[in-house]
């Protein structure tokens, strides 16, 4: 079988039997597969991307646990593997995480600085293939079908030199998973984590999804998996003894995809264009909000953020959604379409306030969200004037010089009064 040094990237030939060593230069992490040199489609996942952007940052944390997150009721954004050795994961309740892990030093998200790493992360992956399909700041599928002649290795070297390249010169680790389709080199890149390389072959596809639970495929979450344990189905094999027809009349749309799914095919391409659907922003207090003026100053901070989004994205969005959750955890959306797409942060702050001045419910409130949906290029946006705002066109052209200067003196260099609220 063909074999790969993930250390000094030698490749060489042995025997399926026995523990792999690098006869160049003995390490042990070598990475067999008899498909290993054939496969091109890859997920790329970072290990605990943002806890490893901040131990890089501050070696006086390498041996800590760390949370990414904040306030006893926020959330987890991600915890470092010493943190996840107690218990904790993404998502969590902090008050919940710090029971688990009270010893852990607890960060808050620097946005910036992750964005940072990505981009270098992602001028890497440019370097082997434009076909890179982006999944968040931290992970991503590459299609490096054809790219063995031009680099002269397979796509498994490539990746190996790939990771090799973010730890030396970056400080952070990812891991890889290498197959024939996306939806198996999603999980393959689960399989070996942290820092790790597996490869899911297609010979052995349908043997290896055979026993595994239905959860394991993309799209079934809780109530999918309720729905599929009523009809008897718990394995992805159990899913194999159903007809196509009898699963799309069982469970509709999904029939088709789990169909599919189960038996390992997967014809989704890697898509550099993936369109995005929405772009948001929202906060967790520490402590329930009812007063009109600190909500106030969330909705422009929130407002803000969007638009630098939006900005950076050459995009603009015909819809603007106010998010505000109650104190019982209780949801509360509200909407409004747009004559024209906006990506300015004055436009869609008072587009956010006139929502939230029209609710009956005035909290407190725990969380407050503030989003454009109904994308589209940012070209045609923001033309149209307004008969009933005379001081419109005044305030964009503010901000477009506002934008100027915090582009060359940096985002803090200006700020408007509501934002200190």
């Amino acid at each position: 079988m063909d074999v790969l040094c993930r250390d000094c990237l030698h490749s060489f030939t042995a025997s399926a039997s026995g523990r792999l060593r690098c006869p160049a230069c003995g390490s042990p992490r070598c990475l067999g597969h008899e498909e290993l040199f054939s496969l091109s489609i890859a997920h790329m996942d970072c290990d605990a991307f943002y806890a490893s952007v901040e131990k890089r940052d501050d070696p006086s944390l390498a041996d800590k646990p760390v949370i990414i997150g904040g306030g006893r009721r926020g959330v987890v954004s991600t915890a470092c593997y010493v943190a996840r050795i107690r218990g904790v994961r993404s998502a969590m309740p902090m008050f919940q995480a710090m029971k688990l892990c009270p010893d852990a030093v607890v960060i808050r998200p620097r946005m910036a600085r992750y964005v940072e790493v990505s981009r270098q992360i992602r001028a890497m992956m440019e370097e082997l293939t434009p076909a890179i399909e982006p999944l968040s700041l931290d992970e991503a599928f590459l299609d490096l079908t054809g790219t063995a002649r031009l680099h002269g290795t397979p796509p498994a070297v490539q990746l190996a030199r790939l990771v090799k390249r973010m730890r030396d010169e970056l400080g952070v680790t990812g891991s890889i998973g290498l197959s024939h389709n996306k939806f198996l080199a999603k999980i393959a890149s689960d399989l070996d984590k942290p820092h790790g390389f597996a490869v899911i072959g297609k010979a052995e596809t349908m043997d290896f999804l055979g026993p595994k639970p239905v959860s394991l495929i993309w799209g079934v979450g809780a109530a999918g998996q309720a729905s599929l344990d009523r009809a008897g189905i718990h394995t992805i094999e159990d899913l194999r003894r159903w007809e196509h027809t009898d699963l799309v009349a069982r469970f509709g749309s999904m029939g088709t995809r789990l169909y599919h799914l189960s038996r390992g095919e997967d014809r989704r391409r890697v898509s550099p264009h993936a369109p995005v659907k929405s772009v948001s922003n929202e906060t967790t207090f520490f402590e329930d909000i009812g007063d009109p003026d600190l909500l106030d100053g969330h909705l422009w901070r929130l407002a803000e953020q969007v638009s630098d989004r939006l900005k950076a994205k050459e995009i603009a969005g015909r819809t603007v959604v106010l998010k505000l959750k109650r104190a019982d955890h209780s949801l509360l959306t509200r909407r409004t379409g747009l004559r024209d797409g906006t990506q300015l942060a004055d436009r869609i702050y008072r587009e956010a306030r006139g929502l939230f001045d029209k609710l009956t419910d005035r909290g407190p409130y725990r969380l407050i969200g503030v989003g454009v949906t109904d994308l589209g290029p940012a070209a045609d946006a923001d033309r149209s004037g307004d008969l009933l705002d005379p001081d419109a066109g005044r305030r964009t052209a503010a901000e477009r010089a506002s934008d100027q200067i915090r582009a060359r003196f940096g985002k803090d260099a200006i700020r408007k009064g509501r934002a200190l609220r």
